[in-house]
Order: structure tokens, then sequence, then C-alpha cells
């Protein structure tokens, strides 16, 4: 372990000291394995090398890519796990394979893959500049009918490659079907279980360049843009959007479809005292949680016994905050040992959540809470029902069901998840 990370936590977890700590990420690591089982483990240095051999059933997608990151030497990595001093630019188009089974990831066992069993990068380009990103941006909004011009930014977690992050978050645009723009921001993770201090300062350091690329997307001609936050990407979220609320810089509400906070490894009093500043919002966070997400219960450890927002039990207090509040802790976790990816295996249901929430949000009796396949969705309420495009009275539940808590989602989940 580094000493620094050691010199950093002596008191960590009520005094647990040293020893304590080391203990911990320990346990941590061997969570992780048991999460990571039943995979070709992780992606190795070359899995972002470009392959141009033809696929025919090979579906194509692309993602804009704002990093914190340093670019990496390698064309296979693209970018690696140190800070940058400013955010940094790229467009990835990538193809998931026609045996792509959902929820999945398949990443090559060795080298760039083969595009018929494995997703594979078939262009990378760096951007240069916030022009260039925006322009790219645009032209990709135009390729998409008025109405549909949206744009979906996913913010990974804890201990994530580059690599990881951009599989997950193809694996969602693709299993979704999505229309919007996919847009990775991602923050300087060193991709190691032993570095969750360095992974904590690199989100907290990162809140600015995300806060940045906000106001890159409202700038452009997207009509609407969602968030999609995992794990320790939550803290990054939840307090960039904080800062924009305090300097009263956020985008209009109604250009924000979506904010999604999936398996937070926040504080909850820190996310009580955030949403109290930030003041109760005119669309409701849907927060997702899971009362026997271990990877959670650590955090809570190296926290010093503070519970995480992630596996916080009283949804009805967190909807009195602003939140709709997605509980899967009855769902049975599909390969992830740890539970902390449940979430996506809502892909799946993303039709059926759909139905289920628009009726329930149209009716004229509101229950407190909804079940469907022990998944427990509570805080729906008919303020949620809203006008949507081309004259449908849609509810913005609905929506969520369906672009992100039924879909985007499944970013950071399945079988070969890292936080």
């Amino acid at each position: 372990m580094r000493k620094g990370v050691e010199d950093n936590n002596r008191s960590t977890c009520g005094g647990a000291g040293r020893k304590g700590l080391r203990t911990l990420l320990v346990s941590l690591a061997i969570g992780s394995a048991v999460a990571l089982g039943g995979c070709a483990g992780r992606p190795g240095t070359d899995a972002l090398a470009v392959n141009v051999t033809p696929e025919a059933g090979a579906k194509p997608v692309k993602v804009l890519v704002a990093t914190t990151r340093m670019r990496d030497a390698n064309p296979g990595v693209l970018f690696n796990g140190e800070r940058s001093e400013k955010l940094d630019f790229a467009s990835v188009t990538l193809t998931v394979p026609p045996t792509h089974k959902t929820g999945q990831i398949e990443w090559a066992k060795q080298g760039a893959g083969n595009p018929a069993t494995d997703m594979v990068v078939r262009d990378a380009v760096y951007r240069d500049t916030e022009a260039q990103f925006l322009q790219e941006l645009n032209a990709d909004l135009a390729k998409r009918p008025k109405g549909e011009r949206d744009v979906f930014i996913f913010v990974h977690g804890y201990n994530t490659q580059f690599s990881e992050a951009i599989f997950r978050l193809t694996q969602m645009t693709h299993d979704a079907d999505a229309t919007a723009v996919p847009v990775l921001f991602t923050w300087a993770s060193r991709g190691k279980t032993e570095d969750y201090v360095y992974d904590n300062n690199s989100a907290t350091a990162a809140r600015d360049n995300l806060e940045e690329l906000i106001k890159l997307v409202a700038r452009s001609n997207a009509e609407r843009f969602s968030i999609l936050a995992h794990s320790m990407g939550n803290w990054v979220t939840v307090e960039a959007l904080r800062q924009m609320r305090i300097d009263k810089s956020l985008p209009d509400p109604k250009r924000i479809a979506n904010i999604v906070l999936a398996a937070p490894d926040i504080d909850v009093d820190v996310f009580k005292s955030q949403l109290r500043r930030f003041g109760k919002p005119e669309k409701p966070f849907v927060v997702i949680v899971s009362h026997d997400d271990k990877a959670l219960k650590i955090s809570d450890l190296i926290a010093g016994g503070k519970q995480r927002l992630g596996s916080y039990s009283d949804d009805r207090e967190l909807v009195s905050l602003g939140a709709v509040v997605v509980d899967m802790t009855d769902v049975k976790s599909d390969g992830d040992g740890l539970n902390h990816g449940k979430f996506a295996q809502l892909a799946g249901l993303r039709s059926q959540l759909r139905q289920t929430l628009e009726k329930t949000a149209t009716s004229g009796n509101i229950p407190a809470s909804v079940e469907m396949d022990q998944i427990r969705i509570t805080g729906i309420t008919p303020t949620m029902a809203g006008s949507m495009p081309g004259g449908t009275t849609k509810p913005v539940t609905a929506t969520t069901a369906t672009t992100t808590t039924g879909a985007a989602i499944a970013t950071s989940g399945a079988t070969a998840t890292p936080q």
C-alpha cells in the first residue's frame, strides 16, 4: 500500500488506524474479485486499440468524452488514471457484437478483440479544444430529428479504468436503444482498490470540470440533457450541481430531463445538507438504493460508520427532500457479488417500467409506492406529469424509467463492473 494512503488515514474507522484500513481495503479487494468472477478480469492495455475488421452484425455506438484524465501514450489505453490540469476531450466509436447479452460487457480477452464476439473500437480521435467538442456535439445532435436532440451524460464511480467506463456507457446506449448523444464524463480514477483516497480526491477535484461540461452542453443545440452518476461519481455530480445552484448558473430546468443517482457513495448527512442548500428540485432526483450493497457497507466503515446514501433505508425521508427512490433491495443480483450494480438489470425491464409508471402517474389514485418485479418505487406524484414533445402528456418519472432508471442505469453494474 502507498505510504501516502496510509498517512492520510491513520485515524480512519474510529481510530482503527493503519492496520484497520489495510484490513478494510483487503476486504474490498476480495469483494471486488467476487464481483468480477466469471468474466475475463479487467480490460487489458490494448483493449481500446482500433480494430477495423468488418463484421456485418456489429452495431456502432459513438461516445463523446470529456475527461480530467491525462492522455496515455498507449493508443490502446487513450486516457490513464493520472490527473490532467484541464478538461480534455475525445470522440470514440465502438461496436457491439451480434452475440451481445443485455447488461453485459464483452471486452476482449486479449488484443483488440474480435468484433463478432467483443466490443471493439472502430475509431478514436482526441479533440483539443472545447470548440471542437461543441462542434462535434452539435453535428451529432443535428442527425437526430427535432424532439429527440438529447444528451445523456454518464459519470462513473470509484475504481474505474477509462476503458471500463466507456465500455459501460456503450453497453447502456446499445441496450436502451437510446437516441440521446452519449457523453462520458470520466474523472481520474486509477482503477485500483487501494487508491480509494486518491480516487476520492480526484472526484472532488473534478467538480468544476463537470460544471464546465454541463455548461458546454447547455450552450449546445441539445433540447434536453440527463445525467446518470454511479457510486463515487455521485459526489462529483451533486457537488457540481450544488455549486451551479449557488452561483445561479444552472441551465433552464426545462432542459434538464433527469438526474439519476445510482448506488450513491455519499454520506447521508452530507447529501441532506447538499439538498437543503440546493433546495427541493423542480424535478425530483432519482435515487437508486439497495440495502444489501456490500461495497457501500465497506465505504460506511472507511467513513467512520456513517451510512452511505445508496444503502439508506428511509425512502420517505429522501422523497421529502426531493427524490424518487427506486429500491432494489429485494432484487437478486445477477452476477455482481457486491450487489453494487444491481440496477444494471433494469435495462431488461425498460418497457415494463415505462408502462407501469405511466399508468400509475396518469391515474387518479397515486399510491405512496409502486412495486414491480421486487423493485419498489417511492415518490411518484401527479405533479410529475408534464407535457412531452408531440403533444403527448407523459410523466417525468416514465421518461426517467425509460431513459435512465430503466436503461441508462445499466451503465454501471452487471457481472464485470468495477465500483
